[in-house]
């Protein structure tokens, strides 16, 4: 299996000599080509800053982060924005849709910018449609979307450049528990049926259940692994809360 991310002694500080807070804390780990990988930990555990870090939007102030072999940590200007655009999707909590674009505008925008063929972008906006299930809605701007589907399309606009890793950032967030039930199960299937590679950071027991593997970071630092393995989803909820319950704090903070 591909090493898709491999994220070595990471640290990222912030403040000063006199007032210095240390977000990460020597975080190592990888993730391997057709994982859905979660992040959970309480507020202000670092995971946030974790994958701001891992999607290029913060820089490290010490370690190595790679995607596909590249060191991300040393792009710089056009080399990084042109990595963003062919390498990574983002699922954002607030779906971070064009207003004035319709469904279709939204996730052609992506392959536009690659200067992608009209036929072509037309063609793998279709398929990615219909997998996601928003085919009729793709002439819809945003404001005539549910909020569920608002997500679905913004997972479609990630996805459509078949990028070598997702990252979604509290995809649910926004949702009720029906419309975070249908991305999460759109989300397994991405993973199951197109091998898509994710990273998604949540402090929601229930939708960390979809994922096959979770690391649970508490004050910077990993501070436990669960793996699914042969687990049903009700299984591996009550581990993660098992889990959960060790880190200590209140409970509603993490879940």
């Amino acid at each position: 299996m591909e090493k898709i991310l491999q994220v070595s002694n990471v640290e990222k500080y912030y403040g000063n000599r006199g007032n210095l807070t240390k977000a990460i804390n020597n975080i190592s780990f990888n993730v391997y080509e057709g994982e859905f990988v979660g992040i959970m930990g309480a507020s202000g555990s670092g995971k946030t800053t974790l994958l701001n870090c891992i999607s290029t939007i913060d820089k490290v102030t010490s370690g190595h982060i790679l995607i596909s072999g590249t060191d991300v940590t040393e792009l710089r200007g056009e080399k990084l924005n042109k990595f963003r655009r062919e390498d990574l999707g983002f699922i954002f909590q607030d779906f971070n849709l064009l207003d004035t674009l319709t469904a279709y505008e939204n996730i052609a925008l992506a392959l536009t910018i690659q200067g992608k063929k009209s036929k072509e972008i037309d063609e793998k906006i279709k398929e990615v449609a219909k997998t996601l299930n928003i085919t009729k809605i793709l002439n819809k701007f945003p404001y005539q979307m549910s909020g569920g589907e608002k997500q679905r399309v913004a997972s479609a606009r990630a996805i459509v450049t078949n990028p070598k890793l997702i990252l979604a950032d509290e995809p649910t967030g926004a949702l009720d528990s029906k419309s975070s039930r249908m991305l999460l199960e759109k989300l397994e299937d991405l993973n199951k049926t197109l091998n898509a590679t994710i990273l998604m950071v949540t402090h929601d027991a229930f939708t960390a259940s979809y994922c096959s593997k979770i690391y649970f970071i508490k004050d910077g630092k990993i501070f436990n692994e669960l793996v699914k393995g042969n687990d049903t989803r009700k299984e591996f909820f009550d581990k993660i809360i098992d889990v959960v319950t060790l880190l200590g704090g209140d409970l509603n903070d993490a879940l």
